[in-house]
């Protein structure tokens, strides 16, 4: 495969698999498998950054490469201009029936191509500056005529939030209020307010006093100030944005009012996409089969089983990439040796010995690895991905490049400990979770 990736990137994908973690960017040098997906995953992008809306939900078992996926979407969302965020779903942290604290780990976790999280404050600045530059493009008003300018922005920003500044006039007043802390330098009243507009509790009264503001953001206002993030978002620029709603299978073992709230409010979010009311938004779920189809699951409200209900029971081939469910069937061993082809090839570019690294890893030794990393693990190629990449890259790629005496199939007998396992792996490795014997991994 011939690689042609700048440095930093090459570094960062590298740098991530050495530790054991998905990358945070470079995904689609990674992505084996996903290519039956692209066609129509690139149209509902289309969709959602010509201000439609869209709602996914991708399933898989744990190790099937769900968060690869979603990650690998969100890198192809930020290709078009827009933001990103995604939410780990807890009973503790983000509970799902509490819409006002999901709203606010979007915010926390909001991301866009030129900023990380938390982009909220770049964005609202952002939108500011574009409010006043096309004021000023109507040549009506003089840069030079401060109060005017201010009077024309007000008018231009309850034009743009439309319809939210009638449902949430809290979020007009907000923006209202940060546009003057910003504009007179008063940073500290500008932070409170953009954490207000964040979703964050326990701002402070004097500060909320400045833009007219009562109390925090609850429940039924939450949905309201993400059609203004959205109507924010696409006023500087950013024509939509990609949530992603992780692990909702954690729904499951939670007590069994909080999980029917929670599942009646993916239920709305679900009837909000469909009708409209979130212009932008490319809104994403993602379980395990056992959530989908469970009777503790989504089963448990038929009126959400039936918005989710796909059919599976044809081959995996012919799965419909248009479908409200996409199912990931995980790894297959032909897959893991692609997969680590393309690392290898992606370590080497701009070795200077490049040549000797890749005689000696070949594909015949990745095969061997993949092979036993894999049947060490319980046979279950699905959860082998994560540990057979850090052994590559750390123990194998590594010590290839440094020490050019180093032969692998000699000088390495693979070895990992359960402390190093996730639980999932180590149950597959039919290890307790309180073990660290060594799983011995030793090549023949």
């Amino acid at each position: 495969m011939t690689v042609d990736v700048s440095a930093r990137r090459r570094r960062e994908v590298i740098d991530a698999l050495r530790r054991g973690t998905v990358p945070g960017n470079g995904l689609d040098l990674l992505a084996v498998g996903l290519g039956r997906f692209e066609a129509a995953i690139d149209a509902e992008l289309d969709t959602a950054a010509a201000g439609g809306a869209v709602f996914k939900a991708v399933r898989g078992e744990y190790g099937a490469g769900k968060t690869f996926f979603t990650r690998w979407l969100a890198e192809r969302a930020k290709h078009r201009g827009m933001a990103t965020a995604e939410v780990q779903i807890s009973e503790t942290e983000t509970p799902l029936h509490k819409l006002e604290t999901v709203y606010r780990r979007i915010c926390d976790n909001l991301t866009t191509a030129e900023f990380p999280p938390s982009a909220l404050r770049p964005v609202l600045d952002a939108w500011m500056y574009t409010l006043e530059e096309d004021v000023l493009a109507t040549g009506d008003i003089a840069e030079t005529d401060s109060d005017a300018l201010d009077d024309g922005v007000d008018r231009l920003l309850d034009r743009r939030l439309g319809e939210i500044a009638r449902s949430a006039p809290a979020f007009a007043a907000a923006l209202r209020g940060y546009r003057t802390a910003a504009g007179a330098g008063d940073q500290a009243t500008a932070e409170g307010l953009s954490a207000w507009l964040g979703g964050q509790p326990n701002v402070a009264s004097t500060v909320r006093r400045t833009a007219g503001l009562k109390g925090e953001l609850d429940h039924f206002g939450a949905l309201a100030f993400l059609q203004g993030l959205l109507t924010v978002l696409r006023g500087c620029g950013h024509p939509g944005l990609l949530v992603v709603l992780d692990e909702v299978e954690t729904l499951q073992r939670m007590r069994s009012d909080v999980r029917d709230k929670a599942l009646n409010a993916l239920r709305q979010l679900i009837d909000e996409v469909d009708s409209g009311r979130f212009p932008g938004l490319y809104l994403v779920i993602t379980g395990t089969p056992a959530f989908f189809d469970g009777v503790q699951g989504a089963q448990r409200l038929p009126p959400l089983a039936q918005r989710l209900a796909t059919d599976f029971t044809a081959d995996a081939r012919f799965d419909n990439p248009r479908a409200v469910q996409l199912r990931l069937p995980g790894f297959t061993t032909d897959g893991l040796r692609e997969l680590g082809g393309r690392v290898r090839d992606l370590f080497i570019t701009g070795l200077p010995d490049r040549d000797r690294v890749a005689a000696t890893v070949d594909d015949a030794y990745l095969a061997l690895l993949a092979d036993t990393v894999t049947g060490r693990l319980g046979g279950k190629v699905g959860v082998a991905p994560r540990v057979f990449l850090k052994k590559l890259v750390a123990d194998v790629l590594d010590r290839t490049e440094q020490f050019p005496d180093f032969d692998p199939r000699r000088d390495y007998p693979v070895t990992v400990t359960a402390a190093e396992l996730t639980d999932v792996e180590r149950n597959a490795a039919g290890l307790a979770v309180e073990s660290v014997d060594d799983i011995d991994l030793t090549l023949p």
